[in-house]
């Protein structure tokens, strides 16, 4: 009995341990408000199965403004620049274009250990309360990639893109 016992505390621990919760590149910070300052944090807590994650490259949603990516030691950053959407005023000019995308490559993240990937930007004021915005990731583990693009909203899909919701923007209620 008491084997049995033993036997079914660990599948159930395996099986905790394989949950999709724990297998998701995600935000640290879920919820944003429309109009300030964002400091987004994406979460890789795992590789591409057991291999180590080599490159981080995230799609820098319309509507997020003036992003700029933080260096990390051991990994290289290249950003990809386009025009936007909905030209944004940022401090009396008028932004037309910027940062699309953002990729960190050149780094060694084992499976066992997680690591931050940080950049920043401004949430335009235009953005609807209430909504979510998507930041697609492509998470590249030497020849191998997950693609963690799912914009469904569906938290059990099993490769959901990193996303917020947007709060309302400051002095606001609703």
């Amino acid at each position: 009995m008491k084997t049995a016992l033993i036997l079914a505390a660990g599948a159930i621990t395996t099986l905790a341990m394989c949950a999709p919760a724990f297998a998701h590149i995600v935000l640290q910070t879920k919820e944003a408000q429309v109009g300030a300052a964002y400091r987004a944090v994406l979460v890789v807590g795992h590789g591409c199965g057991e291999d180590a994650t080599t490159g981080v490259r995230v799609q820098v949603p319309e509507g997020l403004y003036n992003v700029k990516p933080m260096p990390k030691d051991g990994w290289t950053i290249e950003t990809v620049t386009g025009p936007y959407d909905t030209p944004f005023e940022n401090h009396g000019t008028q932004l037309t274009e910027g940062v699309k995308e953002i990729s960190w490559t050149g780094g060694n993240l084992p499976n066992d250990f997680f690591d931050e990937f940080t950049f920043r930007g401004t949430l335009g004021g235009q953005l609807e309360e209430g909504s979510t915005l998507f930041f697609p990731v492509i998470q590249t583990c030497g020849s191998k990639e997950d693609a963690w693009i799912d914009q469904s909203g569906d938290h059990d899909a099993e490769f959901p893109a990193p996303a917020i919701t947007l709060t309302p923007a400051a002095g606001h209620a609703h």
